[in-house]
This record gives C-alpha cells, sequence and structure tokens, in this order.
C-alpha cells in the first residue's frame, strides 16, 4: 500500500500498545522495512525506548532520513483514578522532554494528550502543547478520546484546535457525531482498535475491556458478518476492517506481534463496495469497548 496520508499523518501505521520493549523494538523496525512510516507509542505503555532502538536500527541501514518517519508518542494526563496526579502545564512540559529522551529524537511528529480525564487542568495541559509546537520539538500537536465537549472547550478559550484526534473506531462504535465534527473541524482522525470485532482481538494479560461474551461469539461464529466480507473479498477479516477505516480517510494504527500479520496488515489494495459501506453502518453499536474504567468521551 501507497504511504498516503490523511492530512497530516500517515494513512497505515504500527500500534505498540501492550508491547514489551523488546517488541516493540523488533516490530518497529521490521514494520518500518516493510514499509510503514508511522509507529504510535505512548508514555504510558512503557516501550518509547524499544521503538527508538527500532527506529536507529532501521535508519543505520537505509537510505531513509528521520524526516521520512513519522512518530506518535502520547502524553498521560493524570486523573484517572485518585492516586493518578493531574499534570498542569509544567508536568506536561517535563513529561514531553522525557518522552523525547526516551526515544532519543529531537523532534516528535504527532504528540497527543492520551485522554481528557485532566479535567480542569485540560486547557494547561493543551496550552503546554501549543507551546512546544512553537518551539519547533512537536510538527502536530493532537488529542486522543476527546468527544465534542472536549474540543469545544478548546475553541470557547480561543485556543488553536487540534491536528488529529485519535480515537477508538471500529464498525461496532462508529461514533457518527463525532466524525462529523472533525471533519468539519479539518481535524485529522486516526482510528485505533479498528480490530475489536475479531475473537482474537486483545488476548493478551492487560488488556481488558468492556467487550461481552456475545461480541466474542460473532468472532468465533462461522457466519460472522466480517468472516463473510472478508471472504467476498479474498482478505482476512483484518484486512476487511482495517480497510474500512482507511476507506473513509481515517488513519489506522493495527497492532501485531506477529511479523507475518503486521505485513498483511499494510497490505490493502482493494475497495469496498458501497453496497457494504452502507451494510456496515447498520452495525454500529454506540459506545466504546477499550477502556475498561468507562468511556472517556464521557468525562466531563
Amino acid at each position: 500500500m501507497d504511504n498516503t496520508y490523511t492530512q497530516n499523518v500517515p494513512s497505515v501505521g504500527l500500534g505498540t500498545y501492550n508491547m514489551t520493549s523488546e517488541e516493540a523494538e523488533l516490530l518497529t523496525y521490521e514494520s518500518l522495512k516493510h514499509g510503514y512510516r508511522h509507529i504510535d507509542t505512548a508514555a504510558v505503555y512503557k516501550n518509547e525506548n524499544g521503538v527508538a532502538k527500532g527506529l536507529e536500527k532501521f535508519l543505520d541501514k537505509s537510505d531513509l532520513k528521520r524526516e521520512n518517519i513519522f512518530i506518535t508518542t502520547k502524553l498521560w494526563p493524570g486523573g484517572l483514578v485518585k492516586v493518578d496526579r493531574i499534570k498542569d502545564y509544567t508536568g506536561t512540559v517535563k513529561s514531553f522532554e522525557k518522552s523525547l529522551m526516551r526515544l532519543n529524537l529531537d523532534y516528535i511528529d504527532l504528540y497527543l494528550i492520551h485522554s481528557p480525564h485532566g479535567k480542569n487542568k485540560r486547557l494547561d495541559q493543551w496550552r503546554a502543547l501549543v507551546d512546544l509546537k512553537d518551539s519547533g520539538k512537536i510538527k502536530y500537536i493532537g488529542v486522543s478520546n476527546w468527544g465534542v465537549n472536549h474540543l469545544s472547550e478548546l475553541k470557547d478559550n480561543n485556543l488553536p484546535m487540534p491536528d488529529a484526534n485519535q480515537i477508538e473506531l471500529h464498525p461496532w462504535s462508529q461514533k457518527h457525531e463525532l466524525v462529523k465534527f472533525l471533519r468539519n473541524e479539518n481535524i485529522d482522525i486516526i482510528a485505533y482498535s479498528s480490530l475489536v470485532p475479531l475473537s482474537t482481538w486483545r488476548h493478551k494479560d492487560g488488556e481488558n475491556s468492556k467487550k461481552t461474551d456475545e461480541m466474542y461469539e460473532i468472532g468465533l461464529s462461522e457466519n460472522s458478518p466480517f468472516k463473510i466480507l472478508a471472504n467476498k473479498y479474498n482478505v482476512t477479516e483484518a484486512q476487511f476492517l482495517l480497510k474500512w477505516a482507511v476507506q473513509q480517510n481515517f488513519a489506522i494504527l493495527p497492532k501485531s506481534i506477529d511479523v507475518n500479520r503486521m505485513k498483511e496488515n499494510f497490505n490493502l489494495d482493494f475497495i469496498i463496495d458501497n453496497q457494504d459501506m452502507e451494510y456496515i453502518k447498520t452495525m454500529d453499536k454506540g459506545n466504546s469497548i477499550t477502556w475498561e474504567y468507562g468511556d472517556p468521551l464521557q468525562v466531563k
């Protein structure tokens, strides 16, 4: 697949959630070798140093330069539980500098606030990102798991809107109102957890979610609509789900620690017809599934 861009973000990137540093190093290197040009990590993933090693190894063996690779990482804002201190402006800058050091980079391509849980300090966190962008240490700034109410808060305070919002998006959680808002505001949409409908999604320890037994049974069933649709296009279920997102101009972040599956996830050279795209619209179940402790979009 070509390395096309939504606006600012490459269409297909490697997600590294819950990868160890060793896994992140291997998969960063292998994915870049196969053609990926976007790697997504986060401070809370605790594998930024692994991404750095994989990137360094690739650049040492490639004719490509640092500027040809797009690196995303994220600020953990705090506030998810009582003992999780919410970061202020200074804490945000310090956290960014630590990520920059762990990634062994001079700048970050995209830096996101990981969730809206910062509450009364969300604006301070965002002001810090704006200033870091102005300093040249970040090319693009954005948010993750923010809803219309959180984004409107920025507008109400005369602050710049984000370059991107990374949100859970798949046929079971299509977020039509939020997607429409983001498009109207010219904000890049980055979809994560595109493979939620698969029975194999999140089987590793620590990858909890609100996915129900019924949802897993759908993925296991031979009559799963995604199995049927994948067979129609002679692709894997994962490829079909990823193409559904890319075809709507969402950037995607498929994660796999299997190199062969990682390669498959990048090869999306087919088109889903309009009838099937319309059919998928009927599958929306509404709420997010990935966050065990509640939907971040409902945070005040």
